[in-house]
């Protein structure tokens, strides 16, 4: 069987994070989440993941800082930007700084994100 996935959720509100951490955990993934950017920067120096959901409007460091951070230290990982800014510079934005993939939350159940991160995953 192969290794479970690990999957760092990057989240500032809770209920979003604990309910994707739940399904993700459900769905045979090892899922952990933190509170923002600089969090997450903190645990990617300790360990390994295999992919990152990350808001973007999050406290202390936003989702920008942690996409340039995982690019400027070229950490080879595949990201999922989940937002509820839509912008299209935004999504433009994300992609440039190496995002896989650009959700918006308020129009994706979570179904959906699980969906989404095995797709990325297999490929």
């Amino acid at each position: 069987m192969a290794k479970e996935k690990k999957i760092l959720i990057v989240e500032d509100e809770r209920p979003m994070a604990k309910a994707l951490e739940l399904k993700l955990n459900k769905s045979g993934f090892l899922a952990k989440a933190v509170g923002n950017g600089q969090e997450a920067v903190n645990l990617l120096k300790k360990e390994k993941f295999d992919l990152v959901i990350t808001d973007l409007v999050m406290p202390k460091m936003d989702g920008f800082g942690l996409l340039e951070y995982i690019k400027k230290n070229k950490i080879k990982i595949k990201v999922i930007v989940a937002s509820n800014l839509s912008q299209d510079d935004d999504v433009v934005r994300a992609k440039k700084l190496g995002a896989s993939d650009f959700l918006v939350k308020s129009n994706i159940p979570i179904t959906k994100v699980v969906e989404r991160v095995k797709n990325i995953l297999e490929k």
